[in-house]
């Protein structure tokens, strides 16, 4: 059996329903989710360049990201996921990981902000929120975000990453937004400078973890392209609605990318 099976039968097995209207599960491989003995020391950071947004908390929680609150179930998931995902990080000497999914409204989005909060809330570590969809962004909508600049505009060279940063208010997490549209991704995302934006944004910190919100993996070249840049690829797969075909061909287009596990969404019992 794959390893994407198995993950997804582990899944299948481990859920519970939970409140609100994307319930999850979540399975990483059993053998990479030890517990690390990494220890760091405690990070307040002040933020410089970085322009700060002070979002509305009280509205995200309408929009599914609950992993700002701590006493509740599904916080207590994204805490499993996070200490899961960080372990396996750490214990690789890697800093990045891609979430992404076969089709588009599988919960991907939802499960980066959420994860990215959940690691912010670390006190050891700092979190980059990268959203490289660059054809229909949503993390600047769902947490109601202000965008003058963004990915897009670093790597057409007309930003620095500095001046597309934003802190929405939350300690130690920081949102790299899309930025502008543009129509021909898969090419700048191929390009030699989309190389050196991804390292410099995995090279500049050693405390700071890198999730990146990736378009979904079957609607095109984008997403295949970015797991070039990022140290492992977590999928996010849609209870009765990601097919069995789905997950046979994100397997084969994925072939030895570093899948480490899966997030079962939207499950109803």
């Amino acid at each position: 059996m794959s390893k994407l099976k198995k993950a997804l039968e582990k899944a299948r097995q481990s859920r519970e329903s939970f409140p609100g209207s994307e319930d999850q599960a979540i399975s990483l491989p059993r053998e990479e989710a030890s517990t690390s003995s990494w220890k760091g020391q405690e990070i307040d950071p002040t933020y410089v360049q970085t322009k700060i947004q002070h979002i509305d908390l009280n509205k995200l929680e309408e929009r599914k990201i609950i992993s700002i609150h701590h006493c509740n179930q599904v916080s207590d998931r994204f805490k499993l996921l996070r200490t899961q995902v960080l372990s396996l990080l750490r214990e690789r000497e890697r800093n990045s990981i891609l979430i992404t999914s076969a089709n588009r409204n599988e919960g991907r989005t939802t499960t980066a902000i959420n994860l990215a909060i959940s690691m912010a809330q670390q006190l050891d570590s700092t979190v980059l929120l990268v959203d490289a969809d660059l054809k229909a962004p949503s993390i600047h909508k769902i947490l109601g975000l202000s965008v003058e600049k963004g990915l897009t505009d670093c790597l057409l060279g007309q930003a620095s990453i500095e001046e597309s940063l934003i802190n929405p208010g939350i300690s130690r997490l920081v949102v790299l937004p899309s930025g502008r549209h543009i129509s021909n991704t898969s090419e700048i995302l191929a390009a030699p400078r989309a190389e050196s934006i991804f390292r410099e944004l995995k090279d500049r910190y050693s405390d700071r973890f890198i999730i990146i919100d990736s378009p979904p993996l079957l609607t095109g070249a984008d997403a295949l392209i970015l797991t070039g840049h990022a140290d492992a690829v977590l999928l996010v797969v849609e209870a009765e609605r990601t097919t069995k075909n789905d997950l046979l061909r994100m397997r084969e287009l994925l072939g030895d990318k570093p899948v480490v596990g899966s997030i079962l969404t939207k499950f109803r019992p």
